[in-house]
């Protein structure tokens, strides 16, 4: 097959979204397939030797990189110029897709669907959407979008990006119901879960170069290593606020690993909350992923209620992988508040009160035994069903049966 991979984001960057796309293409170009990626020039600071240039072709684990710049800012209106000069690029691209290709569109941007309406309609592509994120639902539900006319507008589109797709790959059953919900006919959907790389990601030493290098070693860790974006952020803050109930106790220390849109925000709040307990570090080296994970002794996912009811995010397989507890706070009808209790990874609790959060905090600090079999648990749970290639397999069958 001919498969032409269309995604924001993309290595060198960090985060989830980077990871898995470049494994997807990786692994597509190992079976055999003739494999073109569509991307973004990466932005800072992780945008070394890519300084000043516009457009960058590149050869990268035998596939293609194709890559346009885009302004960076934190803005939400610059977000949505730097999504629509993509979309652009992206339609500018079919031109190289012949009838029969396969074209993957890793959504968010919404709009990039309308890049599959015309590689359907102009070019006889087999087309698959990926949805990785709900959208305009978290825009709407984080107050980005409060004009009605606009929500209205916004919601029209997303219904007609939806209409024109035939495959249509979502990450979790919340996702699947929430477009039924909107009349996406349901054997249009395919519930296929995010991966992980449980050969790269897997249960180290808590004493590790990381720890050490940060002082970690001798300290109760709870970890947090992510976005720190709009639908996390005030989960987080209520993370600070639990830290403020825990201050007291000097073994106990909040690490929060990242960056994004809400960093300096969550920053300033640590600092008027006066917490010696919390300490921030920007993304570390990919290399340093799997030994990052293992200086924590627990690690956290933390959803706002919108957004736990929607998802499972990729970082809990992630978690589940690097053989830690996890500890989840989630809404208690969620599918991560499901998934943490049935396989016995972590204990999950909801997001809107400190006080039970750090009696969690405690309670896992104080039986070393428990936390060993929870991330036991996770681990062998993540080796069965989440494990790289054996999703990757999932959705190279899935291209070479679309119509």
């Amino acid at each position: 097959m001919n498969i032409h991979i269309h995604t924001m984001y993309f290595l060198p960057e960090f985060g989830s979204a980077p990871i898995l796309m470049n494994e997807l293409a990786a692994y597509l170009s190992r079976q055999g397939h003739t494999v073109e990626v569509v991307t973004t020039l990466p932005r800072t600071p992780h945008n070394k030797g890519y300084e000043g240039r516009l457009f960058v072709s590149e050869s990268r684990e035998g596939f293609i990189a194709r890559r346009i710049l885009t302004n960076f800012t934190r803005h939400h209106f610059g977000r949505l110029i730097a999504w629509s000069i993509y979309t652009l690029y992206s339609m500018l691209r079919l031109v190289k897709v012949r009838r029969g290709d396969v074209v993957f569109l890793r959504l968010p941007p919404l709009q990039l669907g309308v890049t599959g309406a015309l590689a359907r309609i102009l070019r006889g592509a087999r087309v698959m959407l990926n949805v990785q994120d709900i959208h305009p639902d978290l825009s709407i539900e984080s107050g980005l979008l409060k004009n009605p006319f606009i929500i209205k507008a916004a919601l029209a589109f997303e219904k007609w990006i939806y209409d024109r797709h035939e495959n249509i790959v979502v990450i979790s059953d919340g996702f699947k119901k929430n477009l039924e919900a909107k009349g996406v006919p349901p054997e249009t959907i395919t519930v296929i879960p995010n991966w992980v790389d449980t050969d790269f990601l897997k249960p180290l030493p808590k004493e590790n170069p990381v720890s050490t290098r940060y002082g970690f070693s001798k300290k109760f860790v709870l970890m947090y290593s992510g976005i720190i974006s709009i639908s996390s952020y005030a989960t987080l803050v209520k993370i600070l606020e639990t830290a403020s109930f825990l201050k007291d106790d000097p073994e106990i220390l909040f690490v929060v690993v990242g960056d994004g849109f809400k960093a300096n925000d969550l920053k300033a709040q640590a600092e008027h909350f006066g917490l010696p307990n919390v300490v921030f570090l920007p993304f570390l080296p990919y290399a340093d992923l799997p030994s990052s994970m293992a200086s924590a002794d627990v690690l956290l996912v933390p959803l706002d209620k919108e957004k736990s009811l929607l998802s499972v995010p990729s970082k809990v397989y992630n978690y589940m992988a690097a053989g830690r507890p996890i500890l989840g706070l989630a809404h208690p009808d969620s599918e991560v508040f499901k998934l943490i209790g049935d396989t016995r990874c972590g204990i999950c609790v909801p997001s809107y009160d400190p006080r039970l959060i750090a009696e969690a905090v405690r309670s896992l600090k104080n039986d070393p035994t428990s936390r060993a079999a929870m991330g036991a648990s996770g681990r062998a749970y993540a080796l069965n069903h989440f494990s790289r290639d054996f999703v990757l397999k999932r959705y190279e069958d899935l291209m070479s049966s679309m119509s």
